[in-house]
């Protein structure tokens, strides 16, 4: 039993932290935020990593996509969420990232400019970027500039319109070796973590055993480092037609704070995901 006091000050989560509970087969448990609220909600139920995601576009402002979430708008609600994980009385555990909306990472000289306001306005620890040709480039530009960086591989729902729609993504052997080499060239360049979102589960199992660096999915299996939702999703908030991999947590819980509790838990344990919430091998 822990002899630390209640009110004893807690230690943020650093990437270093997320290397170690990748060694030690210990999940990390994510989720979006996008205001003050859910950040101290999410920071006492034991969520290791925030996301302030452009996803926010389609939850918050109700577009079709998030191609037109702008700069602006990501610095106001990652300083909301900041804020927020600020104002906790003992300090808050949980690390904040933050996305790079459509285009703020079109040239190295934008994405170091447009990431240096996610840390310095914003509040982030980490930015997150999507992207094909140029980025492997751009992480590299980031790494240099000593801003760390998670890289998202897989569905990228700011290339929606490239791709066709929002589909599952490495079902061929040829996209599945293209995501491979891409994924370690990302991390020679200096990616601090990897995203994977909609990808078949030996696909996201193939690519977390070769990483070095803490792998997080989204409909990419079980056996990747850890796990991230939109807490939209996990709450049964869902518009429109349920993504595969998302559970609805609310639905067993009597609160709010229980069901991302639950989350947490379900993600700890390796419960979450279930077969059901995976796009087989």
């Amino acid at each position: 039993m822990s002899t630390q006091p209640a009110d004893s000050p807690v230690k943020a989560l650093t990437i270093q932290d997320f290397h170690t509970m990748r060694e030690a087969g210990d999940k990390i448990a994510c989720l979006t935020a996008y205001d003050a609220t859910f950040a101290k909600l999410e920071d006492d139920a034991g969520v290791d990593l925030i996301l302030v995601g452009d996803s926010l576009g389609m939850v918050i402002q109700g577009l079709r996509t998030t191609v037109p979430v702008t700069m602006d708008t990501m610095v106001y609600h990652t300083r909301c969420v900041a804020a927020g994980l600020e104002a906790q009385v003992r300090g808050s555990r949980t690390f904040l990232m933050a996305d790079m909306p459509f285009l703020s990472d079109a040239t190295p000289a934008h994405a170091i400019t447009n990431a240096g306001r996610l840390l310095k306005e914003g509040g982030a620890k980490m930015v997150k970027l999507e992207g094909y040709d140029r980025q492997v480039e751009i992480v590299r530009a980031l790494a240099e500039h000593g801003i760390p960086v998670c890289a998202h591989l897989g569905l990228q729902p700011q290339m929606v319109h490239k791709l066709g729609g929002f589909k599952v993504q490495g079902r061929d052997e040829a996209m599945a070796d293209a995501m491979r080499n891409k994924a370690e060239q990302l991390v020679a360049a200096g990616a601090d973590m990897l995203l994977l979102e909609c990808v078949p589960t030996g696909l996201g199992r193939a690519i977390t055993q070769a990483s070095s660096v803490p792998v997080i999915g989204i409909g990419a299996g079980a056996d990747v480092d850890g796990q991230i939702l939109v807490v939209h999703d996990m709450l049964g908030a869902t518009a429109g037609r349920k993504p595969r991999f998302v559970k609805d947590f609310l639905a067993e819980s009597a609160s709010i704070q229980n069901a991302v509790t639950a989350y947490v838990a379900a993600v700890k344990s390796g419960d979450y995901p279930a077969l059901e919430q995976t796009f087989g091998e």
